[in-house]
């Protein structure tokens, strides 16, 4: 494909030749002829001058801080991110499933099954569950008895999704996930034993979420759990009964949200953060990798356990290494003080 083209098609302004042909696109380091690479951090800047691409794509003005900018034709556009998305539709689409229908070495209790449907082989589909239009279900996964899976959801193999989940449109569910489960509600009896609170909720996950591989959100003890639209859930995160996760939050690997959270729109989780249970995340709050959050918060960045503000938090991290050299001093001041006495 021509630059020119992908410089229409990114809506982006095109310094260079727009004859270049492109045929992938590929990381600056490992870029070669052929390729395209983006920068969007000034940071990768300076590796530009080494690459070995054809064109790269620049986030606006950046192109005036390059000074090899006559050695590589250039696009520049607001978010070369978004332009990354675009680029890697037209260069490596999706593959359509290898499969079409419903394969006969599935197991399809349900008769409300919707149009262009893909069931892969070894699927187990049960009674009254509900399959909408264009839903692809690969090898191995379990759709519950009255289960409703919304038009154009894929679900890898291996997944696991328990009676009467709720799952909207265009969500993606990725490979060893359980959507569902019982929520872990246990009491001690007069003889000290536990005893098992039925879990009789449901999920509802809402239209264009999509939930990473080994996650898993259970159903509420009554009511639901609901992950609302445009949440995007990584890898290994646990989330419990009776949470509610707000529009457009996203929640990196190794997470864990307690019981009965509210978590507000548009929240961002690092890896391995964390909040106790029946707390309150304000809409737009920032936990950082490792953040524990053991109060309600409001709008803003946190860092560390008990989480704190971040600000707050690097001050005290910075402390912390002067601490040795301190006690020293401490020590020695103890010393002179006691000789005196």
């Amino acid at each position: 494909m021509k630059l020119s083209e992908i410089a229409k098609i990114l809506n982006g302004r095109l310094d260079g030749n727009p004859d270049t042909e492109i045929t992938g696109v590929a990381e600056i380091d490992r870029a070669g002829e052929g390729d395209i690479t983006f920068a969007a951090q000034e940071r990768y800047l300076y590796e530009i001058k080494n690459s070995r691409a054809s064109a790269v794509v620049l986030k606006e003005g950046f192109d005036k801080l390059i000074a090899d900018s006559g050695q590589h034709p250039a696009i520049s556009v607001k978010n070369p991110y978004l332009s990354l998305i675009s680029l890697l539709k037209i260069f490596y689409p999706n593959p359509e499933p290898s499969h079409k229908g419903i394969d006969s070495k599935s197991s399809v209790k349900t008769k409300k099954i919707g149009k262009n449907v893909t069931v892969y082989p070894f699927v187990y589909i049960e009674d009254d569950a509900e399959i909408g239009d264009d839903v692809v279900i690969y090898p191995f996964t379990i759709v519950g008895r009255g289960s409703k899976i919304g038009a154009g959801s894929v679900l890898y193999s291996n997944v696991n999704v328990y009676h009467d989940v709720i799952i909207g449109k265009n969500v993606i569910i990725h490979s060893g996930a359980v959507i569902g489960s019982d929520g872990f509600g246990f009491v001690k009896d007069d003889n000290g034993k536990y005893r098992k609170i039925p879990q009789v909720g449901n999920v509802v996950i809402e239209d264009d979420v999509e939930i990473g591989a080994n996650t898993c959100i259970d159903r509420a003890t009554l009511g639901s759990t609901v992950i609302k639209k445009g949440v995007k859930i990584d890898n290994l995160v646990q989330i419990a009964h009776n949470v509610t996760i707000g529009d457009n939050t996203v929640i990196a690997g190794q997470a864990g949200i307690s019981g009965s959270c509210n978590i507000g729109k548009n929240v961002v989780m690092g890896g391995q953060a964390g909040a106790a249970d029946h707390l309150n995340i304000g809409d737009g709050v920032v936990l950082a990798g490792r953040a524990g959050a053991t109060g309600d918060l409001e709008s803003g960045v946190y860092s560390g356990m008990p989480a704190i503000d971040h600000g707050l938090w690097k001050r005290i991290q910075a402390g912390l290494t002067k601490l040795p050299e301190l006690i020293k001093r401490v020590r020695e001041l103890e010393k002179k003080v006691g000789s005196k006495q």
